[in-house]
């Protein structure tokens, strides 16, 4: 596990992932599955006719 060096240097976005590479610099990511969260469509039932 790492050391936590400096806490809140960077403002986070939603759907980012952020780490630090190999010569110690802060790289932000965006995630495939992240961020907001979508708003659900209703599904429309259909009604039987007899």
């Amino acid at each position: 596990m790492g050391t936590v060096v400096v806490k809140k240097v960077i403002k986070r976005k939603p759907g980012h992932l952020y780490y630090v590479d190999g010569q110690g610099n802060v790289c932000e990511a965006k995630m495939a599955r992240g961020g907001k969260k979508k708003k659900g469509k209703k599904k429309a039932k259909k009604k039987k006719r007899r």
